[in-house]
């Protein structure tokens, strides 16, 4: 079928006397279509009448197409058991034409930005080949809206401490906060409500006031709100990721930053521009740094156990073998992990991101073989006996050298023995466990419950 322009010409060309054979032989059509224009004297196509084979059976195809939950290939085969002659093209032709099973396409649109305005983060997971074996990792990205910047690290699990280590990263790769920083609506960062309506936890909303943006969450169905930051995912993927293999995770995340600066100084064809180019527009419009950007950390509060560690994520930390039994607390940083015992006593170890139980010590909060703590002051036990009883500091000196129960147990035990029981028994079984060189102080107890026997459990003679 000839389209308008053709019949224009065509006509046109008749008007001004040229005849039918070089009309024909200019516009490269046949005579017999040429006469048909000129006949109809019309500039518009003629209306095609063409009856539609699905036309006869549209309630039909309506009921198959309900039960049997939409699969065209069913209700083909539905159609020719009941006796239609259509073939399935015909069959989709005829539901995209009806809008049969097909929603109108909406247009689409795009959203404008000015430099220095938003930015989007947003987290995937992936795969990365690390020390020889795969590995999940979490991927966070943030890609300024103006200049499609990229900048993203990579870390084994994202929770508030992780997001909001990787925006300040963010925060200093572009030298500067954006005004809007857009999100999903995760967990994460969201307290409660959706897109407009979305409330950020009072933790993330304080980081986001120490550097002078505010989070924003797009509507719940609206994911092209967050494209500039959704696409950029699938190359990292099947190009950064793609044939690397990486050391541990400084070794990646290195990497990465390095993979940013390169792609963001190429040509991009989407934008038609150079990132870098871009973002030198609106790097002067970004909100500075605070003067001191804090480290961003973690705090717990952790006991000593009894072999001088301290665990983090299952990790274990040593300590210095005299915070045993005590309480610090341990800040968990980026890099590092702090533990502090009371103001001025401090360690630090190189933090493990991994949590695999590993034992990390240092030789200095270990003791030196053969030399464990040794007491300078004597035990509260100790200093209450020899002053209610002072007749048994030898006793005591012999004790500690030669005692074989604990020496704070034994202590206890003979402070109990020595307010229980009389004075004169006490010191008379005493002296005699001295003398004999007995240090067995529940031998000792019976001796002197032996001596007071008499004194507590007489027995008169009944003249019957």
């Amino acid at each position: 079928m000839l389209n308008q322009n053709l019949r224009t010409a065509i006509l046109e060309l008749h008007r001004k006397g040229v005849p039918h054979r070089q009309i024909a032989r200019a516009l490269r059509i046949s005579r017999g279509a040429v006469k048909k224009v000129i006949r109809s004297e019309s500039m518009v196509p003629p209306a095609v009448l063409r009856p539609e084979k699905a036309e006869p059976y549209r309630q039909e195809i309506l009921e198959l197409f309900t039960s049997c939950r939409g699969n065209l290939v069913r209700v083909h085969e539905e159609l020719l058991h009941l006796g239609a002659h259509l073939s399935y093209p015909a069959l989709t032709a005829f539901c995209r034409r009806h809008r049969i099973g097909h929603q109108p396409v909406e247009p689409a649109g795009q959203y404008l930005f000015e430099p220095a305005v938003e930015s989007q983060h947003d987290t995937s997971p992936h795969k990365a080949k690390m020390a020889g074996r795969q590995r999940p990792v979490q991927t966070a990205s943030a890609v300024p809206c103006y200049s499609h910047m990229l900048f993203f690290q990579f870390y084994p699990t994202f929770q508030r401490f992780d997001c909001k280590v990787f925006l300040t990263e963010t925060a200093q790769y572009f030298g500067g906060s954006y005004k809007v920083v857009m999100v999903d609506n995760t967990h994460v960062i969201v307290l409660r409500g959706t897109g407009k309506n979305m409330v950020p936890v009072p933790e993330m909303a304080a980081f986001a006031e120490r550097y002078g943006f505010e989070f924003q969450a797009h509507e719940v169905g609206d994911a092209n709100r967050s494209g500039r930051v959704e696409r950029p995912f699938a190359f990292i993927e099947n190009n950064f990721l793609a044939g690397r293999e990486f050391a541990d995770w400084n070794d990646l995340n290195n990497q990465a930053r390095a993979w940013c600066d390169q792609v963001n100084a190429g040509y991009k064809k989407h934008i038609r521009a150079v990132p870098k180019e871009l973002f030198a527009v609106e790097r002067p419009l970004l909100k500075p740094l605070p003067i001191w950007v804090p480290e961003v950390y973690r705090l717990h509060h952790r006991i000593v156990d009894v072999e001088g560690y301290v665990s983090v994520n299952t990790n274990r930390y040593s300590v210095p073998f005299e915070w045993i039994g005590h309480q610090v607390e341990v800040r968990e940083t980026k890099d590092r992990i702090e533990i502090q015992y009371g103001i001025r006593q401090s360690v630090a170890h190189t933090r493990v991101i991994d949590p695999i139980g590993q034992r990390i010590t240092l030789r200095e909060h270990r003791p030196i073989r053969g030399h464990g703590i040794k007491r300078s002051d004597p035990r509260p036990e100790e200093k209450t006996l020899r002053a209610l009883v002072p007749e048994t500091a030898a006793y005591i000196d012999a004790l500690k050298t030669r005692g074989r129960t604990y020496l704070t147990l034994a202590l206890r035990q003979l402070l109990r023995m020595a307010r229980e029981y009389s004075r004169d028994a006490f010191l008379s079984a005493l002296q005699e466990a001295a003398r004999y060189g007995m240090y067995d102080l529940d031998r000792l107890e019976r001796m002197i419950l032996r001596r007071i026997a008499s004194d507590y459990f007489r027995f008169e003679d009944n003249d019957h």
